[in-house]
C-alpha cells in the first residue's frame, strides 16, 4: 500500500443494466451472512443490490462469495447480532448487476454527510451539559464531469435521474480496492457555460445504504 494514498487514477462507474431478481429463501445471522436461494446462477465477486426485511442490509450492495449450487454468502456483510437481525426476518431477493460503464473525465468527486448527531441534555443538579449519539446525516456524492453528451454513460444516468430508481457505482482505486455506493443517481440538465473555463455537469448521488469496501486481494 502506498504511504500516502492518493486518488489519482480511480475509476469510477454506474451500473447500467441489472439482471433478474433473486429470491432467497433464508438468510442466517452470521459473518458473512449464508443466503439460501435455490438454483441460482450467481457466480462470486459479482455485486448485487440488496432487498431484505432487514433494514440494516436492505438497499446496500455486496459482492457474491462462497456460491454454491443453492447458496451463497454476501461478502463483507455482519448479520451476527440476532437482536438487531431478528432471525427469519430477513428474507428478500438480491439484483445483480449485468453491466456497467464508466463514468469518464471527472474533474471532481467529493462525498459529503456522515456526520454523527448527538442529543444535548442537562440535569438540574450538574452544570455541564451531556452528549448521547443519535443518527449521522445521510451521504451525498458530487461528481463534476467534463460535458460529453455523446458518451455511453450520460443516457444511462439521464434515465435514473429521470427514472428515480436506485441503483450502483462503484469506485476502482489504484491500489486494487472497491468501494460500492448504492444511491438514487441525478444530474444536471444543461453544462456550465462560464467564458474560457470547460464546460460541465454535475452528477448527485443521494446514498442510499451505508458504502461497502473491498480490499485489493
Amino acid at each position: 500500500m502506498a504511504r500516502f494514498p492518493l486518488p489519482n487514477g480511480a475509476i469510477l462507474e454506474v451500473a447500467s443494466g441489472f439482471g433478474a431478481a433473486v429470491p432467497f429463501t433464508a438468510i442466517t445471522n452470521a459473518a458473512p451472512p449464508v443466503v439460501t436461494a435455490a438454483g441460482h446462477a450467481l457466480t462470486n465477486n459479482e455485486v448485487v443490490l440488496i432487498d431484505s426485511g432487514w433494514g440494516g442490509i436492505a438497499d446496500r450492495a455486496a459482492k457474491v462469495a462462497a456460491a454454491a449450487t443453492d447458496s451463497f454468502s454476501l461478502a463483507g456483510l455482519d448479520t451476527s447480532n440476532a437482536d438487531t437481525y431478528t432471525p427469519g426476518s430477513g428474507l428478500g431477493s438480491v439484483i445483480p448487476v449485468s453491466n456497467w460503464l464508466e463514468i469518464p473525465k471527472i474533474t471532481s468527486l467529493a462525498v459529503a454527510g456522515g456526520e454523527q448527531q448527538y442529543l444535548t441534555l442537562g440535569y438540574l443538579a450538574e452544570d455541564a451539559d451531556r452528549q448521547m449519539p443519535t443518527n449521522r446525516n445521510p451521504l451525498t456524492m458530487t461528481i463534476t464531469v467534463e460535458d460529453q453528451p455523446a458518451l455511453a454513460y450520460v443516457t444511462v444516468v439521464e434515465g435514473l435521474s429521470d427514472a428515480k430508481t436506485l441503483s450502483i457505482l462503484r469506485l476502482k482505486l489504484r491500489n486494487g480496492d472497491q468501494i460500492l455506493y448504492p444511491g438514487y443517481v441525478s444530474i444536471s440538465d444543461t453544462p456550465t457555460t462560464e467564458r474560457n473555463a470547460l464546460m460541465t455537469r454535475t452528477i448527485s448521488v443521494g446514498i442510499a445504504g451505508r458504502p461497502m469496501r473491498y480490499l485489493a486481494a
